[in-house]
């Protein structure tokens, strides 16, 4: 989905097909045909923007086949749908069921992370639209957060290590950047990349993300702004978007999601709500904002054990909600960031992206009772995302292209 911005430009809306995790090319062509055009027929649109996931096996068989890349641009031209940004966070696997810890493997102090968002770049290069010459990539932020150390190690050699990963992930992230650049001379398109903070994460919120990348100091290597994990993290919209700006980090892309909000966890009833979002699948870490700082665990199922966290102040869990739906009291969700964030993002003068992800990932992870069921509810429910965030941009002033 297109929508013309007051001052002109064009600010692009998707959602992410991480939704059908698929781990192969085949698996990519069906996620087409029985989701993503669903989708855009509910919506009575004739092109509709998705945000695709590329597992390692679809990434590398594209990169690997001209003819296989031509043929999924056309698939996505005669299924009325378009691309200009990609999820390049999860590698493999996000299909599993328990993915976990996993989705932070490999790292940007791994070669092959290189590799792997090297080869989605030149993907993206040739299925962005004939008139659209700037395409997006999320990304990892950096690492999952360094593990203390052991008691064994001595602290003069763990901070040696952290700093030498530093250092491995940021040549990495330069050398990308070296590589976009020789993308853009060669193709005429400019892909760039976004960090994504993610709670538990090197880089957990946007202020974490001010120092390596002003560091890198590249334009095609920004941030990629979550809505859902701002919230998780306690971060104001207004004070965060305003630091990026001061600090000149380019916003690349911002994911629309919500997180789980608990205001009263202390109350018996509250947890018990919560303990039905705890699942086996993915990662929900779960934070409250104390005088202390901010205080959190690694996982919804942490927090409810005794007194693991505080919870004297609301609880908030990196769990994402659909956006037109909030969990039946006594939980809601963080909405309501959202929405401030995204009057910050293009409801100024001029956008501070023009890439627009709607990221709901979760739904087969939700409670059963409110789990869709099977393929028409779920497109249902993804139309029904699309519709509260067109609305929420048409609000803002911008006006919805053909």
């Amino acid at each position: 989905m297109r929508f013309r911005h007051p001052d002109g430009s064009t600010v692009h809306l998707a959602y992410c097909t991480n939704v059908h995790p698929a781990e192969t090319l085949d698996g990519v062509l069906a996620q087409l045909r029985d989701h993503c055009e669903p989708v855009r027929r509910r919506l009575g649109r004739d092109r509709l923007g998705i945000g695709l996931w590329l597992a390692k096996d679809a990434a590398h068989a594209l990169v690997t086949d001209p003819s296989a890349l031509r043929g999924l641009r056309c698939e996505l031209d005669r299924r009325g749908l378009e691309v200009v940004t990609l999820n390049g966070f999860p590698y493999e696997g996000f299909g599993a069921e328990e993915v976990k810890y996993r989705v932070y493997k490999p790292d940007w102090t791994d070669p092959e992370r290189l590799e792997h968002t090297t080869a989605l770049a030149r993907v993206l290069a040739a299925l962005l639209p004939d008139d659209v010459t700037e395409g997006s990539i999320s990304t990892l932020p950096l690492a999952w957060r360094t593990p203390l150390p052991q008691p064994t190690t001595p602290p003069e050699r763990t901070g040696a290590a952290t700093d030498e990963r530093d250092r491995a992930a940021r040549t990495a992230l330069l050398a990308l950047a070296q590589r976009l650049d020789a993308l853009r001379e060669l193709t005429g398109r400019s892909i760039r990349l976004g960090l994504e903070p993610e709670p538990g994460c090197v880089v957990e919120t946007t202020g974490d993300a001010i120092a390596p990348l002003t560091a890198i100091a590249h334009d095609r290597i920004g941030i990629c702004v979550d809505t859902c994990h701002l919230a998780t993290s306690f971060e104001d919209p207004h004070t965060a978007l305003d630091a990026l700006s001061a600090a000149g980090v380019p916003i690349v892309k911002s994911q629309l999601s919500a997180a789980l909000h608990a205001e009263h966890p202390h109350l018996p009833e509250v947890r018990a709500a919560l303990a039905a979002f705890d699942e086996p699948r993915f990662l929900h870490q779960t934070r409250t904002s104390t005088a202390a700082g901010l205080r959190g665990t690694d996982d919804l199922g942490e927090a409810l054990k005794g007194e693991a966290l505080p919870d004297a102040a609301p609880w908030r869990a990196h769990f994402h909600v659909p956006l037109h739906a909030a969990p039946a009291a006594p939980l809601t969700s963080t909405l309501p960031v959202l929405t401030t964030a995204l009057a910050r993002l293009v409801g100024g003068p001029r956008p501070l992206t023009h890439h627009l992800e709607v990221e709901t990932y979760t739904w087969q992870a939700l409670p059963p009772e409110l789990r869709p069921r099977g393929r028409t509810q779920l497109a249902d429910g993804i139309a029904a995302e699309l519709t509260l965030a067109r609305d929420l941009l048409t609000d803002l002033g911008l006006k919805e292209l053909p």
